[in-house]
């Protein structure tokens, strides 16, 4: 039976996880449970799984709900994530919080020598590198739970690493491909958190709109996959979730419903695959592809220059990005400022080469925190 940590209990990922649990009982253990700030949520899921610890993230959180946790140990504040990492009686930890919170806990999770399961992508996107390192130092294999990284980790069991060709990822598109530049300077908070095909946060919505989503899921592959051959494709039924060429020109492609329970599943079951009663795919409908629209939307174009500057530029492109989601969730911005502000952000930083985790978490918040300041203080550009 393996012992599981779920960190980001209460969001989309968490509860889906939660969900492979009850499917499996005999296969798996609840030991910890994190939230940020959702006590109610968490109190249900305490009571159903019986932890053993509880962690609420947000300080003011943890005081107002650590009283509804009698019997149980609770950590809280800003530590809690990492609190529950370093344990030693958990074999998998499942990382869903968003944001950068969560690179500080796979760092204590795999020097733990504990196996992580990832679905926070600014771990990968921040410090990539780093995480790469400590994984192979604790010889530990990383477990992606992203649909499109699950995809490529499946199809490449197709054949070896070395007769890799190129990874091409695909996307949805979200819910503005194709719409011009005038119509996207009009697009809400509202409209941006509405995706097409997927039941998302708030926060991994808007960045699939500006297809920034894409734009880091291009710079995980890299460090996932060790390499820079990473293609994409738009494919808007989001059916086929990802695909793999060799180098004979095969391409392989994992096919399968929208249902994140499935690369969950795929995540916490490895090497096993076990029953999953999803929706099945009907062969009725037309599976479509087309080219990506980088002038309009040229996010993923950055992120691939953000790679060959290496260093902190990736830590640089993802606070700029973090801070203009919650200026624009904020009415401070337009939407059309959130791909605009990153590219200037860039253009403007100081790279560091080799950067310590420290440094990462200095840049950081030395990006985010300027950039709050100042457009809480001046507005949007337009």
């Amino acid at each position: 039976m393996k012992r599981i940590a779920i960190l980001g209990s209460s969001g989309s990922i968490g509860r889906q996880t939660l969900n492979v649990v009850r499917r499996f009982p005999d296969k798996f253990k609840v030991v910890a449970l994190c939230v940020n700030s959702n006590i109610d949520e968490l109190k249900k899921q305490a009571d159903e799984f019986k932890p053993q610890i509880v962690g609420i993230s947000d300080d003011a959180s943890f005081s107002n709900g650590k009283d509804f946790f009698k019997g149980l140990e609770i950590v809280g504040g800003k530590n809690a994530l990492c609190e529950i990492a370093a344990r030693s009686d958990i074999d998998v930890i499942v990382v869903a919080v968003v944001g950068m919170c969560g690179l500080r806990a796979v760092m204590t999770a795999l020097s733990n020598g504990i196996t992580v399961a990832l679905a926070n992508k600014e771990s990968l996107v921040a410090g990539g590198k780093l995480v790469i390192e400590a994984a192979e130092k604790a010889r530990k294999e990383l477990l992606p739970i992203d649909s499109e990284h699950s995809a490529v980790w499946q199809c490449l069991r197709a054949g070896n690493k070395r007769e890799l060709r190129r990874i091409i990822l695909t996307a949805s598109g979200g819910p503005f491909f194709g719409k011009t530049k005038e119509f996207l300077s009009t697009v809400t908070p509202e409209m941006a958190v509405c995706h097409p095909t997927w039941n998302m946060g708030r926060k991994i919505s808007v960045d699939s709109a500006t297809m920034m989503n894409k734009a880091l899921e291009i710079i995980e592959a890299r460090w996932l996959f060790d390499t820079s051959n990473i293609d994409y494709v738009i494919h808007p039924q989001s059916v086929i979730h990802s695909m793999v060429e060799f180098d004979d020109g095969s391409i392989i492609s994992q096919m399968a419903a929208p249902n994140m329970e499935l690369p969950i599943q795929t995540a916490l079951t490895y090497p096993e695959r076990l029953p999953l009663d999803s929706v099945r795919f009907n062969f009725d409908k037309a599976l479509t592809f087309c080219e990506p629209d980088e002038e309009t939307f040229f996010l993923p174009r950055l992120a691939r220059e953000v790679l060959k500057a290496g260093g902190n530029a990736p830590c640089i492109f993802n606070a700029a990005n973090e801070a203009c989601i919650r200026l624009f969730l904020n009415n401070k911005i337009g939407f059309t400022d959130i791909s605009i502000i990153i590219e200037k952000v860039l253009a403007e930083s100081q790279i560091i080469h080799e950067p310590t985790i420290d440094e990462i978490y200095e840049t950081f918040d030395e990006v985010f925190d300027k950039l709050m300041r100042d457009y809480n203080r001046k507005g949007s550009l337009n």
